[in-house]
């Protein structure tokens, strides 16, 4: 932290000393340094260094909540937030609403926690960061088949304090990562393109520059496969639309699972607290216990305790432990994601620990955990042994473009990467696909998952939600898997081109 430990413990007890009276309240103390880099054909397009600075207070007060937040973080001035929270709260408890009540949380006392990294990335020069990108990008410039080429990097460094009543005081470190690259080939029949499959990870500066294996990605070989891989798909035939098996790659599935099974167990969501906003959800607190979601094979889990997990911490912003736990279990629905007060108000005896704010000026929402699909065991079936179980089909890897309705029910995706698939071999690239399907249909024609072999953890940076906004890193892990009899569209086609 930018504070001292003394000038924390005395931010916290004259904020807490004055927040005495209070059913419950928190004092969030965070630095969060994001950088940005952008590269247009190897030349620095943006680049931005920016750091949030500051203190929040929410209180619970006679069953209503009050927030609020400054960025002068003197210990004069926390006693003072206090009693603001607890002015918002009595005005608010007066608008109605319902009471909130928040599920216990035993004392977790003194808390340090980092996640696992070697390099912070913001502490290297944006110097360094742009010369890698631009040599990167050279490298795929020079490739005939290039025509363009595009970079980015995110980097954020997140240090957080928290103290509540309750007795814990948590001091944490989050780092995060996120580098693409995009070629772009140009011909008289139009245009393609192709990005780098590295997922985001909760990792430091090792991830781009340290040795391949052990978690690090192998930036070398990707970088020099993929010219050759967009030249093969200008020249690839357009899909022709039907119906076919798919084996979906780890970097594609992960975004079916965010939208199709992330945003659907949020259990605000469900029942009906984001309606105006971003929508509800199919997967209704009614059915808890008896929805098929899926097949048998499809166990999913919400986690904030995975090592490198976007979403990864010791304590959530409301003073709960990172837990794992169960969300679909064999194909059926058994768990949702929870805060306190949602899991107060549906009957649950604890949160599971899925808040966060994005600013020490917003007020801790409930927000998704590292929702991931379990692979099948160290001698699961490899990537290469589910496509030898097709006969007509199509690999898909990398994400792309998507579209979702307002329950999380009826859904398309696209991809990077398309390879049709005979008689248990690849047969070459694709292009123009687009699967379409329902979340219970395509999950309930899941026939296997990969191996532990086949695991990736993928994510995002920016899952939003919230009124005022507010975006969330999130990671999703997930095998290689094959699902039978999936539609499949011609998107130029669907486009009218």
């Amino acid at each position: 932290m930018p504070l001292p430990a003394d000038d924390l413990s005395a931010l916290a007890d004259a904020a807490l000393g004055a927040a005495a009276g209070c059913r419950a309240a928190e004092l969030r103390v965070e630095r969060i340094r994001s950088q940005t880099v952008r590269l247009h054909d190897a030349q620095p397009d943006t680049t931005a260094d920016d750091t949030d600075f500051g203190m929040g207070v929410r209180v619970v007060v006679d069953g209503a909540v009050g927030f609020a937040a400054t960025v002068d973080v003197r210990p004069e001035e926390a006693a003072g937030l206090v009693r603001q929270a607890m002015e918002m709260a009595r005005v608010t408890g007066r608008a109605g609403g319902g009471r909130v009540e928040l599920a216990p949380e035993p004392p977790h006392g003194d808390v340090t926690w980092s996640s696992a990294f070697a390099v912070d990335p913001s502490t290297v020069p944006m110097s360094d960061k742009v010369a890698l990108l631009s040599e990167w990008s050279s490298r795929l410039g020079d490739h005939p088949a290039v025509s363009h080429t595009t970079a980015s990097l995110l980097a954020v460094s997140e240090q957080t304090y928290l103290a509540d009543l309750n007795g814990t005081r948590a001091t944490q470190h989050r780092v995060r990562l996120q580098t693409q690259l995009e070629a772009l080939a140009l011909s008289d029949a139009g245009f393609e393109t192709m990005r780098t499959l590295a997922p985001p990870v909760g990792r430091g500066w090792e991830f781009l520059t340290g040795p391949v294996g052990g978690g690090n990605w192998d930036w070398d070989a990707e970088l020099a496969e993929l010219p050759e891989l967009l030249a093969e798909k200008l020249r690839a035939p357009s899909v022709q639309a039907g119906t076919y098996d798919l084996v979906v790659d780890p970097s594609n599935l992960w975004l079916t699972i965010h939208e199709s099974i992330g945003h659907a167990t949020e259990l605000d969501r469900a029942v009906g607290y984001e309606a105006a906003y971003a929508g509800t959800s199919f997967a209704t607190f009614d059915k808890l216990g008896t929805l098929a979601y899926g097949s048998p094979v499809m166990h999913v889990t919400g986690d904030r305790t995975v090592e490198h997990g976007l979403a990864t911490v010791g304590i959530d912003g409301e003073g709960v432990e990172g837990q794992s736990f169960d969300l679909v279990r064999e194909g059926t629905l058994v768990g949702y994601q929870l805060d306190r007060s949602i899991a107060a108000a549906m009957g649950f005896e604890r949160s599971n620990g899925c808040a966060f704010a994005d600013s020490p000026m917003h007020v801790p929402i409930q927000r998704m955990a590292n929702v991931s699909l379990a692979h099948s065991g160290a001698t699961g079936p490899s990537t290469d042994e589910l496509i030898a179980g097709v006969d007509r089909g199509i690999y898909i890897a990398g994400d792309k473009s998507w579209s979702i309705d307002m329950q999380r029910y009826n859904f398309q995706f696209t991809g990077q990467r398309f390879y049709r698939i005979e008689n248990g071999k690849l047969a070459g690239q694709l292009k123009d696909v687009a699967y379409q399907a329902t979340t219970t249909d395509f999950w309930g024609a899941m026939e296997a998952v990969g191996g532990e072999s086949t695991w990736v953890l993928g994510g995002a940076f920016n899952c939003g939600k919230g009124q005022p906004g507010q975006v969330a890193p999130v990671s999703h892990g997930c095998p290689s898997v094959l699902v039978r009899g999936v539609r499949v569209l011609n998107t130029r086609e669907e486009s009218g081109r």
